[in-house]
C-alpha cells in the first residue's frame, strides 16, 4: 500500500518541478531586477553574491544563496545562468537540482532499489546543467553566426556619417536576437552614462566567446586611439568570416564522430526497453541484488566515461 503512495507522490514532485520551471521561465519578471540586470551592471555585480541583479533573489533564498556563495558554486552558475538567458537565480537553479534528484532517486529507490536509485537520481539531477549547457552553447553559436552581419551594419553606418552609438543602433533595429538583444544593452547602459567601452567590454563577457571578444577589442581599442573604425572593422571582419567558414568545416568532419556518441548514449537505453518488452524475466537479472548490480553501476559509469571522451576528442577549438 504505501508503495504505490510513494510512486504517486514522487510523480506528482515531478509535475510541480515541470510547473514551478515553465512558471518561473515564462512568467513576468521583477521589472526593478529586471532594470538593474540590464542597464549597465558589470559582470562582477551580476556574477557575485553581493551583486544587484540577484538582491530578489536573495531575499527569498538567502539560506541557499549563502550555501551557494560558500562552496564557490553560486557566482559560476549565476554567470552561466546570464550567459544562457535564463530568467532563474542560481539558488532557483539549485533547487530545481535537488528536487530533480529527490523525485528520480525516489522512484528509483521504490522500483529497483536504494543504491540504484541514488545513482538515477545523480544522473538525472544533471538534466538541468545539460540543458543550461546546450542552451549557452546554443546563443553564443548564434551570436558568432551573426556577426558578419553585424560587422556589415557597423562599417556601412559608420561610412554613412554615423557615430558609433548610432551605428549599434542600427544593429539593435535590423538584427535578429539575440545579437540585438546585446547590444540593446549596451545603449541603454551608455544611456545611464556608462562609458561605451566597458558596456562593450561587459557584452563580450556575458557572450563569452572569442569572436565577440576580438570584435569589442576592436573597437574599443580603435575608438579609444582614433582612426579609421570602418576599415579596422572591415578587416576584423574578413578574419572572422574566414574563422567561422573553418569552424564549419571542422564541425562538417567531426559530424560522424558526434554522431556515434550519440548512438553510444541511446543504444543501451532502447536495447534496454526493446528487452524490457521482449522477455521481462532476462533483463530483470540485472537488478538482482548481489554482484550483478555492481556490473550495472560500472557499466552506467563507463557508458557515461565513454560519451565524454569522445565529446571531448571531437571538440577541436579553432
Amino acid at each position: 500500500m504505501n508503495g504505490p503512495l510513494l510512486f504517486g507522490a514522487a510523480v506528482g514532485l515531478c509535475v510541480l518541478i515541470g510547473f514551478v520551471a515553465t512558471w518561473r521561465m515564462l512568467g513576468r519578471r521583477d521589472p526593478v531586477t529586471t532594470r538593474l540586470r540590464e542597464f549597465g551592471v558589470s559582470e562582477r555585480d551580476l556574477t557575485s553574491p553581493a551583486g544587484i541583479s540577484d538582491t530578489a533573489g536573495r531575499l527569498r533564498w538567502s539560506g541557499t544563496n549563502r550555501m551557494l556563495s560558500a562552496s564557490g558554486l553560486g557566482p559560476r552558475l549565476a554567470f552561466a545562468l546570464v550567459q544562457a538567458d535564463l530568467p532563474l537565480t542560481a539558488a532557483e537553479f539549485a533547487l530545481i537540482m535537488v528536487m530533480f534528484f529527490l523525485a528520480s532517486a525516489l522512484i528509483g529507490a521504490l522500483r529497483l532499489g536504494l543504491p540504484l536509485g541514488i545513482l538515477i537520481g545523480l544522473l538525472l539531477a544533471c538534466l538541468p546543467l545539460l540543458y543550461l549547457n546546450s542552451r549557452r552553447r546554443r546563443r553564443q553559436r548564434a551570436f558568432s553566426e551573426q556577426i558578419p552581419e553585424i560587422l556589415t551594419l557597423l562599417v556601412g553606418a559608420l561610412r554613412a556619417g554615423y557615430g558609433l552609438s548610432q551605428a549599434i543602433g542600427v544593429v539593435v533595429k535590423q538584427v535578429a536576437p539575440p545579437a540585438s538583444v546585446e547590444f540593446g544593452r549596451v545603449i541603454r547602459a551608455v544611456g545611464l552614462s556608462l562609458p561605451i567601452d566597458r558596456a562593450l567590454t561587459d557584452m563580450a563577457n556575458r557572450i563569452g566567446t572569442d569572436e565577440a571578444g576580438m570584435l569589442v577589442t576592436a573597437i574599443n581599442v580603435q575608438y579609444e586611439t582614433g582612426g579609421n573604425l570602418a576599415q579596422t572593422l572591415d578587416i576584423i571582419g574578413d578574419t572572422i568570416r574566414d574563422r567561422l567558414r573553418m569552424q564549419r568545416e571542422v564541425r562538417v568532419l567531426t559530424s560522424q564522430q558526434r554522431l556515434t556518441s550519440y548512438i553510444l548514449v541511446a543504444l543501451p537505453i532502447g536495447l534496454a526497453f526493446v528487452l524490457r518488452m521482449l522477455n521481462p524475466s532476462y533483463i530483470q537479472q540485472l537488478f538482482q541484488p548481489g554482484l550483478m548490480r555492481i556490473v550495472l553501476v560500472g557499466v552506467l559509469l563507463m557508458w557515461i566515461v565513454g560519451f565524454l571522451v569522445i565529446r571531448r576528442i571531437v571538440d577541436i577549438e579553432v
